[in-house]
Parts: structure tokens; C-alpha cells; sequence
């Protein structure tokens, strides 16, 4: 389970940073400066990762925002920031040289960045002295990298932006953050926005799911562009898939109103200090179990100011359909 990107304050400093943060390595800028515990804060915006952490459990929530719980690095995660650095480095190559062994050529270099730039990261095989393991997993991130090239075709992209940081503030004052893979820009202006996945393609019945992520920032882009994407395009590596959708203003209307709804959700539980678990088959991946109640743990004393609850109040964290 990792940190995301889209909530650190400030945009990233250049593609080091950029998948430091993306791997969790970054939670509070200026206390990781200093070496000084995070210091909780009450949310101020919303990436699509929070939400939906907001959505899976709100104590979730509350632990990675408020909290902000140190979480452990994990093999899987690291692999996706180190596939995804390549993919965007692979791309300041000219066309022609855009081949697999290329990229795969990139990958000590970036590994090495990735290191250096999160120390811990070397936590992920300390019990590895032979580095069998960590060949192995090497071994797995050449594989997925060699997979993107059966599902696109580099030398004929030239991307209008990679790992884009974008930020919008809607009417109602709520600030929706994010970064994109990657924006196509067609000769004709119509916008692809591109997300890579190292995992595998979800069931059709989760689908919509998958998507959310995308029209999320579909909807950011809108708002700062007042350009509707002309498609959504999630490419997984893990299963060689492609996953595309084509929005209409009225998807990103709902999406809007969706995330409206969550943010009033999400203040009212930061008012009372009400944040309540909401137990699933994910919580046996969850670093946070001996804080958590379901696990008989208990959370830390909530560190920001409350007021009581209003009665009648809806139940915290749910949120009607679309």
C-alpha cells in the first residue's frame, strides 16, 4: 500500500522526486527535511489515491493523511516506480531509438536513482546477500517493460507531457490534485490522457473502479483546460491489456458531483474525529493492523481538534451512487 504523489504540498522536483513520492517515500516535505516526525494536518485537497483510500475505509484515510503512519516499502510497488521511471526516461531518446533493449538498458540507472534518492528501499532484500531475489524482480520489471511494447508503439508517440502534475480548485473551493502518466495530443487537439499499470486488468464488473482514476483527472483537466480528454487509455503491463473509455461532459459532471459528496464526508469526520474501519479481504495487506480495531489494535489519540457529532448524521464514509 503506498503514499501517493498528489498529496505532498507543492508540485515534484523533477523526475527523482517524482518517484520517490509515487513509491511512498515522501509524506511531509518539510519533516522529512528536518528528520522530524510528519506533523498531522487537517486535508486540504484530493487525489484520486485518497479518495480512494476514503472509500476502501476511512480509518485508512485518516492514518496516511492525518496520521501520516510510516508504511513499509514493498517489492511490488517499488517495481511499478521503477517501470514507470522508465517508461517516461525511454521517452527522451529519439523515435528510432525507442526499442526494447533500450529501455531495458534504462533500468539499472533508474534503479540506482531510485535507491539513492529512498535509502530505505534497501530494507527490500536485506535477507537477499546473494541478490538472487532482487534478480528476479529485476528480471520481472524487464518483462514488463518488454510487454508495453506489444501494446504501443513508442516510436510513433511523441507525448505532449509525462508524469504531469496538475491541480484544480472547483467551485466549492475543494483543490483536486494529481499526476498523469502521460498526454497525447492529437495534430487535431483531441487529448488522450495515458496511465500505466503493473498490475493486472480487473474483471469487467470492476471496471468502472479502474476508471475512476481516470476520470478524475479527466475532470481536473477540464477544469483547467475546458477540454473534455477525447479518451482514457489504462494500459496493463501485468496481463497485456488495454482498457480505454471515452468521457462525455455529463461522465465528469458526476464524478464532480461524487467527489463533493466524499469531500463532505471526508470534513465532517475530520470535524468529529470520527473515522471509522471498514473491514475487507484488503485489510490483510494493510500495514497499519496494530493500530486498527478490527485487528484489536488501538489508533493513535486523534491529533486534531473535534466538536461533537450532530445527531441524525449520516454513517461516515458511504456514498450513494453516481
Amino acid at each position: 500500500m503506498e503514499t501517493s504523489i498528489e498529496d505532498v504540498a507543492g508540485a515534484p522536483a523533477g523526475p527523482a522526486a517524482t518517484a520517490a513520492v509515487r513509491a511512498g517515500a515522501v509524506t511531509d516535505t518539510a519533516a522529512t527535511a528536518s528528520g522530524a516526525a510528519p506533523v498531522p494536518v487537517a486535508p486540504a485537497s484530493l487525489s484520486p489515491s485518497r479518495a480512494g483510500d476514503f472509500m476502501q475505509c476511512p480509518l485508512l484515510y485518516r492514518f496516511r493523511v492525518i496520521d501520516r503512519l510510516p508504511e513499509k516499502p514493498s517489492e511490488a510497488a517499488t517495481r511499478g516506480t521503477l517501470v514507470h521511471a522508465v517508461l517516461e526516461r525511454l521517452f527522451d531518446a529519439p523515435a528510432a531509438e525507442r526499442t526494447p533493449p533500450r529501455a531495458k538498458a534504462l533500468i539499472p540507472d533508474q534503479w540506482d536513482r531510485l535507491r539513492e534518492s529512498r535509502p530505505e528501499l534497501g530494507e527490500l532484500f536485506a535477507d537477499d546477500p546473494e541478490g538472487e531475489r532482487m534478480a528476479q524482480w529485476l528480471g520481472e520489471a524487464e518483462r514488463l517493460v518488454e510487454r508495453w511494447f506489444t501494446l504501443e508503439d513508442p516510436s510513433r508517440l511523441e507525448p505532449a507531457e509525462r508524469e504531469l502534475f496538475v491541480e484544480a480548485e472547483l467551485d466549492s473551493g475543494l483543490r483536486l490534485r494529481g499526476i498523469i502518466d502521460r498526454v497525447d495530443v492529437a495534430p487535431t487537439g483531441e487529448v488522450r490522457i495515458v496511465d500505466y499499470k503493473t498490475g493486472k486488468a480487473p474483471r469487467p464488473q470492476y471496471a468502472e473502479g479502474a476508471l475512476f482514476q481516470m476520470k478524475f483527472y479527466a475532470l481536473v483537466v477540464w477544469r483547467l483546460k475546458k477540454v473534455v480528454p477525447r479518451r482514457l487509455q489504462l494500459v496493463y503491463l501485468g496481463s497485456g491489456d488495454v482498457l480505454t473509455y471515452d468521457p462525455v461532459l455529463a461522465d465528469l459532471e458526476r464524478v464532480e458531483r461524487k467527489l463533493l459528496a466524499l469531500w463532505e464526508a471526508i470534513r465532517l469526520a475530520t470535524e468529529t474525529g470520527d473515522w471509522r474501519p471498514r473491514p475487507t479481504k484488503l485489510c490483510g495487506w494493510c500495514d497499519h493492523q496494530a493500530h486498527c480495531p478490527e485487528f484489536g489494535g488501538t489508533p493513535p489519540p486523534y491529533p486534531l481538534p473535534v466538536r461533537a457529532a450532530e445527531s441524525g448524521g449520516a454513517e461516515q464514509g458511504r456514498m450513494g451512487p453516481d
